[in-house]
C-alpha cells in the first residue's frame, strides 16, 4: 500500500514498520503544542529512546527490542522527524527538550532512562540539564549537547583527509555547515536524498552493510520532501541558540553514560568531565557513528552494565 504525501509517494508506513517491533504499538501524543509520534512496548523501569539525522525511531530496533524483555521502552520521533510535527519554529533544544518532558507528565511517568542519538543526544542532554527531577539516568551515544568548540569545526579539510571514509583523527563533518543554510537544501535534495543517505553511510560507517537496504530506503522516503529537510535541518539552525543556553547549565548530578563511536570517542572523553562528576565513557573503536546497526551487541552490553551498576 502507498499514499500520497505532498508530491512524495509513501511506502514505509508506521503501521507496518512496527511489524518489525514484536510487542510494541504506534502512539501519538499533543504536547507543547504540537503532536509527537511515539512508540511503546514492554513493561518495567521507563527507557526513552531519542533519534538522530538523517534517522527515524526505527533506528533503535535492535536496541528496542532487546531492551523491551527487561524494560518498557518508548522511542519517539522528536520534533520535525518522522510523523511527529514539523513547525516552523521551536528546534532548539531547550524547546525540543521540554516536548519531552511534557511527554513524559503525560504518560504518567516519574522518572526515567534517556538515550539519545546524534542530535536526539543533544535534546536528551537539553532534557538532563532543565528537567534533572525527571532523569534517573542519561546515555548520550555520539551525540553531547552543542558547545563552544563547534565554532573551530574546519570549514575545508585538511589536506589528505578528505576521503572514502571520515578520517578519525580529522573529521570533516562538511554536512554541519550545509545544513546551516535555509531554503536551498530543501530545492537541491528534494526527490533525491537517498543520494545523501547512501553517501553518509558509506563515509562514516567502518562497515557500510551493516545498513541494510530496507534501512536506508525508510530513512530516505522519511526526508525526502521539503518539509521534513527543513525541520531536520532547523535542528541545526538551532545550534547557536543551544550554545547560548549551555552557558547557563550547571554540572548533571545524575548518572551518565557515554557511548563514542571510531571518530566521536575522543572529544567525548574530553567534554564528559565538565558534563558531569558521575559519568562513564565507552569506546566503540570498531564501529563508527550509526553504532545502532554496527555494533549493537556492544551497544546493548554498555547499557545493561550501566543500567545494572
Amino acid at each position: 500500500m502507498t499514499i500520497s504525501s505532498g508530491t512524495t509517494q509513501q511506502k514505509f508506513l508506521d503501521e507496518q514498520l512496527i511489524q518489525d517491533f514484536p510487542g510494541f504499538s504506534n502512539h501519538y501524543a499533543e504536547v507543547n503544542g504540537i503532536r509527537l509520534h511515539y512508540i511503546d512496548g514492554g513493561s518495567g523501569e521507563v527507557i526513552i529512546c531519542l533519534p538522530g539525522w538523517p534517522q527515524t525511531w526505527y533506528s533503535y530496533r535492535n536496541i528496542a527490542t532487546e531492551f523491551a524483555k527487561t524494560h518498557r521502552v518508548i522511542v519517539l520521533d522528536i520534533r520535525g522527524m518522522g510523523t511527529s510535527d514539523k513547525p516552523q519554529g521551536g528546534y532548539d533544544k531547550k524547546t525540543m527538550a521540554e516536548d519531552i518532558k511534557q511527554l513524559i507528565n503525560s504518560l504518567g511517568l516519574k522518572k526515567v532512562t534517556v538515550v539519545g542519538h546524534d542530535i536526539g543526544g543533544m535534546v536528551a542532554m537539553s532534557l538532563a540539564f532543565n528537567h534533572p527531577e525527571v532523569v534517573e539516568k542519561l546515555i548520550v551515544a555520539d551525540g553531547l549537547h552543542p558547545n563552544e568548540g563547534m565554532f573551530q569545526m574546519p570549514l575545508l579539510p585538511a589536506p589528505g583527509s578528505f576521503g572514502e571514509k571520515m578520517n578519525t583523527d580529522m573529521p570533516y563533518a562538511w554536512w554541519m555547515g550545509f545544513n546551516q543554510v535555509k531554503s536551498l537544501p530543501e530545492k537541491i535534495l528534494e526527490g533525491r536524498f537517498r543520494f545523501l543517505i547512501d553517501w553518509l553511510f558509506d563515509y562514516v560507517m567502518i562497515d557500510e552493510t551493516k545498513m541494510t537496504e530496507k534501512e536506508r530506503s525508510i530513512y530516505a522516503e522519511a526526508y525526502n520532501d521539503a518539509e521534513s529537510i527543513r525541520s531536520s535541518n532547523a535542528w541545526y539552525q538551532s545550534f547557536g541558540q543551544d550554545i547560548e543556553d549551555s552557558k547557563t547549565y550547571q554540572q548533571l548530578q545524575m548518572p551518565v553514560l557515554g557511548i563514542g563511536s571510531n571518530v566521536s570517542y575522543q572529544f567525548m572523553q574530553m567534554a564528559m568531565p565538565y558534563i558531569s562528576q558521575n559519568s562513564n565513557l565507552i569506546a566503540l573503536s570498531n564501529g563508527g557513528h550509526y553504532m545502532f546497526e554496527e555494533t549493537p551487541e556492544q551497544v546493548i552490553e554498555a547499557i545493561y552494565s550501566f543500567l545494572k551498576a
